[in-house]
């Protein structure tokens, strides 16, 4: 079993920045597919950006140019910096790690853009 804790949510103005943690428990953290993506109320759970093994990166149109995944293989934790946040960023931003076909969740962190 695999263990993802996100980190980093709160309240943030809008243009403001936070960034996101999600550290992970189990072995070989270098070699997997891991990934943010967010749900807001009343929306589906949709992806915002991911990285695999070999550090290729995609993002969601919405999120280019202003959010930055990366990955510390030694702290076993990717991150999602966030910048010039809006008020449609809100949601319950949710870190998942793909191991030989198995999914896993974290537990979601909160990011309310409000003035």
């Amino acid at each position: 079993q695999v263990r993802l804790v996100e980190s980093g949510g709160g309240l943030v103005q809008p243009g403001g920045s936070l960034r996101l943690s999600c550290v992970s428990s189990g072995n070989n953290f270098s070699q997997y597919y891991m990934a943010w993506y967010r749900q807001a109320p009343g929306k589906e759970r949709e992806l915002v950006a991911d990285i695999n093994g070999f550090d290729n990166i995609n993002y969601a149109d919405f999120v280019k140019g202003r959010f930055t995944i990366s990955r510390d293989n030694a702290k076993k934790t990717v991150y999602l910096q966030m910048n010039s946040l809006k008020y449609e960023d809100t949601a319950v931003y949710y870190c998942k790690s793909v191991r030989r076909g198995f999914q896993f969740w974290g537990q979601g962190t909160q990011v309310t853009v409000s003035p």
